[in-house]
């Protein structure tokens, strides 16, 4: 910073700069911390799998149910009442025709099913589901064991 030299009457001839980098250091922090908050997106405990890794560069429409039966089409929550006309009206879902669908692994069978029928009567005729990597040594579902039949069934012959 250049001053003047004593006698008085001078201007200031450079630019402060000191407070602008003063802000900006300031700014640079408060996004820093608030940019991971903005990645969040529905927390699905996935069930795992082997299968051939998706490419994260496609940016396709994803449909996510949480643990609580929970709907998002993206990150906006859809009741299942609406589901339908969601899927219907939606103007990439139409030109795509493709869904990826996010659930979590404790939901029932039933209704994932259910949402994929959904799905294919919205006009999407490609719908994916996303898994969740399988330690290695695992087999997919949750393990081996987790194949198994229950004793009762096992017992009466039932098939899986």
């Amino acid at each position: 910073m250049a001053m003047s030299g004593g006698n008085g009457g001078s201007l200031l001839a450079e630019i402060n700069v000191t407070p602008m980098v003063d802000v900006m250091l300031v700014l640079l922090v408060i996004f820093m911390v608030t940019a991971p908050l903005l990645e969040q997106g529905v927390d699905v405990d996935l069930p795992r799998a082997e299968a051939q890794a998706v490419d994260a560069e496609q940016k396709k429409l994803v449909l996510s149910i949480d643990g609580q039966r929970r709907l998002y089409l993206g990150r906006a929550f859809v009741p299942f009442s609406q589901l339908f006309d969601k899927l219907k009206h939606n103007e990439k879902l139409q030109v795509e025709r493709e869904l990826y669908l996010r659930a979590d692994r404790h939901l029932p069978y039933g209704l994932v099913v259910r949402i994929m029928a959904l799905a294919r009567q919205a006009g999407i005729e490609k719908v994916g589901m996303i898994t969740e990597a399988a330690p290695e040594g695992e087999l997919g579902a949750e393990s081996e064991a987790g194949l198994a039949m229950p004793p009762a069934r096992a017992a009466a012959g039932a098939r899986p």
